[in-house]
């Protein structure tokens, strides 16, 4: 079993950054793809961003520009980097991987609250 663990979640003004993190239990080399999610009240969970084995990198329109995906194999460890937050970036976001046979796995969650 895959567990992801995410954090560097919280509270910021509009405009602040903040960077996430998501932790795998076994080598990120397993997975094809990583990515973050996130959920709004009342709203769909929606593709923040991802990137795959090779590097690429694929994010949602309303935060291209302002939010980047990384990967630190050495540390079996992805982030997100979110610069220029928004209050619509408010959501818990979920850190999602894809193994190559098409497990799919996903995190617990942290909460981001962008204040106006």
């Amino acid at each position: 079993q895959v567990q992801l663990v995410e954090s560097g979640g919280g509270l910021v003004q509009a405009g602040g950054s903040l960077r996430l993190s998501c932790a795998a239990s076994r080598s990120i080399f397993s997975f094809n793809r990583l990515g973050w999610y996130r959920q709004a009240p009342g709203k769909q969970r929606e593709l923040v961003g991802a990137i795959t084995s090779g590097g690429v990198t694929n994010y949602a329109d309303s935060v291209k520009g302002r939010f980047t995906i990384s990967r630190d194999n050495a540390k079996d460890t992805v982030y997100l980097q979110m610069n220029s937050l928004k209050p619509e970036d408010t959501a818990v976001y979920y850190c999602n991987a894809r193994t190559f046979a098409f497990d799919v796995y996903w995190g617990q969650g942290t909460q981001v609250t962008v204040s106006s």
